[in-house]
């Protein structure tokens, strides 16, 4: 896919990983739209810095939970580009629940943004892409779409319905549309890591170290780029699912990696 002169959408685009994605699609030449809920200054820096690279950049505030909200933005998109060729829902909460529970709102609020808000936005916006002639879409997960993480269960259920919705997409939109996902591992310390934890985290990679909201962006591009990759996922974890088994790696100790590493959206 040629990636200049497109227009993208990034969910959750205003700061880390998402900031990432979004300039590494500015740098290739695509105009882009900076979706963010509650980071407008960091949206407005992110779409400052795009325009710096010689494209056009628009942030829309929008919860992507919210379907009324989610069509307007649409709308925007329209009226701005005329549609979107690119969606990388990137939009995602990270918080912590314990099961059972008598309160369900971290329950509804982490999975609300993580499976209604990318069903909202593609079904929102795929018709003006297959209008437009086709695109791609890009679904970050994390490796809690496959392995359970204790007091997270909201999240890893989330990342793991996307994967499916991925799946799906991929198989209801193909030949015009291809649908990919992007799995990372530890890209960006949580703020409450200190230095120990940060080594620690490192240990149970099989590169030792971690990785950068960079390599993510890296892993899009490639599958926007791939025309014959779709319903596929590309983990970007320096090997740490397969860390544990190396000689000499620490135990983990509660949730091993990803999302909270790529908290963007909320």
């Amino acid at each position: 896919m040629q990636l200049e002169g497109c227009v993208a959408l990034v969910t959750g685009g205003a700061h880390r990983v998402g900031k990432a994605i979004t300039l590494m699609l500015a740098r290739a030449g695509a105009d882009v739209v900076v979706n963010y809920y509650s980071s407008e200054r960091a949206a407005q820096e992110t779409v400052a810095e795009a325009e710096a690279l010689g494209v056009r950049a628009l942030a829309v505030r929008c919860d992507v939970a919210q379907l009324t909200e989610v069509q307007r933005m649409a709308e925007t998109i329209r009226d701005v580009f005329g549609g979107v060729d690119i969606i990388v829902n990137s939009a995602s909460l990270f918080e912590k629940m314990d099961f059972p529970t008598a309160d369900t709102a971290v329950w509804k609020r982490v999975t609300s943004i993580s499976i209604d808000g990318p069903f909202y936005v593609c079904n929102s916006l795929v018709p003006d892409m297959l209008a437009r002639g086709g695109g791609a879409i890009v679904n970050i997960v994390d490796l809690s779409a496959w392995e359970p993480w204790p007091k997270f269960m909201a999240h890893a259920v989330g990342k793991a319905a996307l994967l499916a919705l991925t799946r799906q997409l991929a198989l209801e939109l193909a030949p015009a549309v291809r649908v990919n996902a992007v799995a990372p591992g530890r890209v960006l310390p949580p703020p409450d890591y200190d230095p120990r934890h940060v080594e620690a985290a490192a240990r149970r990679t099989l590169l030792r170290r971690w990785g950068t909201p960079e390599d993510v962006a890296l892993a899009v591009k490639y599958l926007l780029d791939a025309d014959f990759v779709t319903g596929d996922v590309v983990t970007v974890d320096g090997g740490e699912r397969y860390g544990r088994r190396a000689a000499g790696a620490s135990k983990s100790s509660g949730a091993s990696s990803g999302g909270d590493e790529h908290v963007d959206a909320k």
